[in-house]
């Protein structure tokens, strides 16, 4: 038999578990909330309700972006960090935050999905900074 002939096989695993096999660090806050973090990176607080996972990354105050261009910039930023998004998360009024968000529907979710999702939040991390940076200097 040849040794080009590959097959895919999928198993279950649980969500902490796969995490920390894959080189995150996983905390279970309860309610079926999790910080999941890799090396340097933001933590990333993930949330599992109503059949729907959602991620999201704190990255600063919107008191640090609080101009119009700012802001375009960012919407602007949305369409090369597909498919996360840059958004502001606003529980707590005294202190609005801008934020990563992604979320997936849990029924069939690969683990290329799951991983990709953390890579493109790295990587939407990464630009954010870049954004941040420039607007210091």
């Amino acid at each position: 038999m040849s040794d080009e002939l590959r097959i895919a096989i999928r198993k279950s695993q649980p969500f902490a578990e796969f995490l920390e096999m894959n080189g995150f660090a996983v905390e279970d806050l309860g309610d079926e909330t999790y910080s999941v973090s890799r090396e340097d990176e933001l933590p990333v607080m993930v949330n599992v309700t109503d059949g729907v996972v959602r991620f999201q990354a704190n990255l600063c105050s919107t008191s640090n972006i609080d101009t119009k261009e700012m802001y375009l910039k960012f919407l602007d930023l949305n369409t090369e960090v597909l498919p996360v998004s840059f958004g502001v998360d606003s529980t707590d009024e005294s202190d609005p935050r801008l934020v990563i968000v992604e979320s997936r529907l849990v029924a069939d979710l690969s683990d290329e999905e799951l991983l990709g999702v953390f890579d493109t939040m790295e990587l939407a991390t990464d630009r954010a900074e870049e954004l941040l940076t420039e607007q210091v200097n």
